[in-house]
């Protein structure tokens, strides 16, 4: 194939798209490029499947060469298993494309998307989206596309709505109080994906709006590729034998279509009498038609046609629910919390027969998470993790690694909490939540948003606001629509829509779109914003009436943790040489102390007391101490010349012999002893940061005191300083030591004289 490239200007940066010389084996491939950021997207179509879904898979995958990184592990370099992040990225495209494919193709279909180059500008998760669209559009594959992506951002200055960024710059996201990814169609909207600071509903639409302008122009850029090297596509038909067994399973077997809805929703042997009638209708028609080779499969694949078909029917023409519901209603809901008695908060919300069960584990900061991508490496210190067991279906199943649906519903309850969660310098807690949920049966996601803010409220966090959040459906045909507040799994899976949208009684904190249709209109999304308010108003109204606020304490089982901000120059001194001070701050008061780049000390324990002993040391140590203080001290060392007394915890000073007492001391033991606490006084701080002190206070501190006698001085009236050197002790015993007498150097000037401690060369001793 002839290498083609298109391009354009897309918010001030020039995207580029790429094809017919990289991975020519492919059925289709395109090399995409926006700023320094380039990925290479791959698609192949596997042939006709015997399986009754659809297998297109989409693989997203990050090498972390992409930004010249080299695995961390000291054991392996080799990129392991995909990340959360590449996983989510894999389901962003798979949920905007997955849509658009006949509901008859069955061909098998693996997307792959390696990313080759990051310059942490430009994001390649949407970038790969675009180019998963152009290669769908150029392949021979069915496909109703293409569609166009953007991430829109939304600053607000002074209060006041300033612009939407259309795909923001790392700087930029940074500053938005939105995150919305869009993927779509030239008039409808495929597939949202958005998080959120508590934003109102008429910025998300305005949001939409504006991503509009924008994939009208990659949607231009991707049909001009494709009339350049466009592929003839594949023809799908329809299955003669499904449409005929649907036509006689309509007409001869409403009565037990009905019986089945009635059976799925209660959950009440709805697999048996699925089996016992699938059974039936596969003889009934063996014998009707004897020569035409069917399966239970399709007997089976038909029998979900008609059945939600009927569903769609009932609601559209009846105002009808499976359930009986009114439109707008929401299932029973029940809550509590302080379910666990040794977690550190823990939640029990059920709504209908959907219950999730959601823990929360608090720890110190050293434990929060570390991502490592080709981006670079971040934290998390706030987790959330969804578990959804077969059980919880009613089904027997793998139990192992979590599947990429758990990680997206965690992640989807995880965006809807971040924008309520406490700052570090707030709440210095790492916090983990895990929602066990115990049953599904219609949006566990939201379930478990809900569970984990009444878990974090009993767990003492102090949450800016509850979340609640809620899923609104769809059924529709070509002339009318109909939405449905808080969907059921049967509603779910006949239904055009899962719409679900989590937020404050303020605004909106995420959303996550999913369509089985060919997009929704930006009409639809104002209507389902505003019922989804109207519901999300009831769940948190029915959250307070459980817990009306943060519990005013943590656990008792909980970590007990304080911060405290040292400047960043003081930072060796609570580090200390190799580390010894912070060692011995470790092992002397049992709390765990972790220093921070930016000064930044949390100190955790689970003992409350040892916590407090090192707070305590820490800013002890970064306290600066002036002259005249007074401070209560232990004696922790005596030496010779004087005793060193801690005044501060880990901060020492110095008293010297001469300031013990108003007598002459001629052993600091016979003053003061180790442990004994002692009343001081700092005198200065010297030049090397030295802290001399004083025991003696008032005019004791002012008196002037008779110099100590040497050892083998005379008594005698005349004072010591008057005293010749050839007088002195000290002087004639130097001299001795030397072979001299003491009038060998007596005379003054004398160039031969020795230099001696405590003498000058030209004057009288220095005591």
């Amino acid at each position: 194939m002839k290498k083609t490239s298109v391009e354009l200007e897309l918010a001030g940066k020039k995207l580029t798209f790429e094809t017919g010389e990289l991975a020519e084996q492919a059925t289709s491939s395109v090399l995409a490029r926006l700023g320094d950021t380039v990925v290479l997207v791959t698609i192949v179509e596997g042939g006709l499947t015997e399986l009754d879904y659809f297998p297109l898979s989409v693989d997203y995958v990050e090498r972390l060469y992409a930004g010249g990184k080299i695995k961390g592990s000291r054991w392996v370099k080799r990129e392991g298993r995909p990340s959360d992040e590449a996983i989510l990225a894999g389901r962003l495209i798979d949920r905007s494309i997955r849509p658009l494919f006949p509901k008859n193709f069955k061909n098998e279909v693996q997307v792959i998307v390696t990313v080759l180059s990051v310059d942490g500008e430009n994001e390649p998760d949407i970038l790969a989206l675009n180019a998963v669209s152009a290669a769908l559009s150029i392949s021979r594959i069915p496909w109703n596309g293409p569609i166009g992506a953007v991430r829109v951002g939304h600053i607000k200055e002074n209060g006041t709505a300033a612009e939407f960024l259309v795909n923001p710059s790392a700087s930029e996201a940074d500053l938005s109080q939105l995150d919305i990814v869009a993927s779509q169609l030239k008039d409808k909207t495929v597939m949202i994906e958005a998080g959120a600071l508590q934003v109102p509903e008429d910025i998300l639409v305005g949001a939409i709006e504006k991503a509009h302008t924008e994939t009208q122009k990659i949607i231009g850029l991707i049909e001009d590729l494709t009339k350049q090297v466009g592929q003839k596509k594949l023809e799908v038909s329809e299955d003669p034998i499904l449409h005929e067994l649907a036509a006689l399973i309509e007409k001869s077997y409403k009565t037990e279509v009905e019986d089945l809805i009635k059976a799925r929703v209660d959950k009440e042997s709805g697999g048996d009498v699925t089996a016992e009638l699938v059974t039936k209708i596969y003889e009934d028609y063996k014998v009707g038609n004897p020569k035409t080779e069917i399966d239970k499969k399709t007997v089976v694949k038909a029998l979900e046609k008609v059945m939600f078909q009927m569903i769609r029917i009932n609601v559209l023409k009846d105002g009808k629910r499976v359930d009986g519901r009114k439109m707008d209603e929401i299932r029973s809901i029940v809550a509590s919390v302080g379910i666990l008695p040794r977690t550190h908060g823990s939640a029990l919300f059920q709504r209908g027969i959907t219950q999730a069960l959601s823990i929360v584990t608090l720890g110190s900061p050293r434990m929060e998470q570390l991502i490592e991508s080709a981006e670079g490496e971040e934290t998390k210190r706030y987790i959330h993790h969804y578990s959804g067991l077969p059980y919880s279906f009613g089904q027997t199943g793998r139990v192992g690694t979590p599947s990429r649906r758990e990680i997206g519903h965690g992640a989807l309850a995880e965006r809807a909490l971040l924008a309520v969660i406490p700052k570090q310098e707030t709440f210095p807690y790492t916090i983990r939540v895990v929602s066990e949920v115990l049953s599904q049966n219609g949006s566990s996601s939201m379930a478990s948003t809900c569970g984990s803010t009444l878990a974090l409220m009993d767990a003492g966090v102090p949450i800016l606001k509850p979340v609640a959040g809620i899923s609104i459906g769809m059924m529709s045909d070509e002339k009318k629509y109909e939405l449905l507040t808080d969907i059921i799994g049967l509603e779910d899976f006949s239904g055009d829509m899962d719409f679900k949208v989590a937020g404050t009684d303020e605004g909106v904190t995420a959303i996550q779109l999913d369509v089985k249709v060919p997009g929704i209109t930006l009409k639809q999304v104002k209507e389902i914003l505003d019922r989804a308010k109207t519901a999300r108003i009831e769940i948190l109204e029915k959250i307070k009436a459980v817990i009306p606020a943060t519990r005013a304490s943590i656990s008792q089982y909980a970590p007990k943790i304080e911060q405290v901000k040292i400047p960043v120059d003081k930072i060796g001194e609570v580090i200390g040489p190799g580390g010894k001070v912070i060692k011995n701050i470790i092992a002397t008061t049992g709390a765990q102390v972790d220093v921070e780049d930016d000064g930044t000390v949390a100190i955790s324990g689970t003992d409350e007391e040892s916590v407090k002993k090192a707070v305590e040391w820490v800013t002890g140590l970064i306290r600066e101490v002036t002259p005249g203080e007074t401070f209560e001290g232990e004696v922790k060392r005596i030496l010779p010349f004087g005793a060193f007394v801690e005044i501060l915890p880990g901060k020492e000073g110095m008293v010297h012999v001469s300031k013990m007492s108003t007598e002459f001391v001629n052993n600091p033991s016979d003053v003061v002893e180790i442990g004994q606490k002692v009343k001081v006084r700092v005198v200065e701080i010297d030049d090397q940061g030295r802290i001399n002190l004083s025991m003696l206070f008032g005019e004791d501190a002012d008196k002037p005191k008779d110099p100590p006698r040497p050892m083998g001085a005379p008594t005698s009236e005349r004072s010591f300083e008057r005293r010749t050197p050839s007088e002195h002790p000290l002087a004639m015993q130097f001299g001795r030591e030397r072979g001299r007498s003491s009038g060998d150097w007596r005379s003054r000037g004398s160039s031969s004289r020795p230099s001696r401690p405590g003498f000058s060369r030209d004057r009288k001793p220095r005591y």
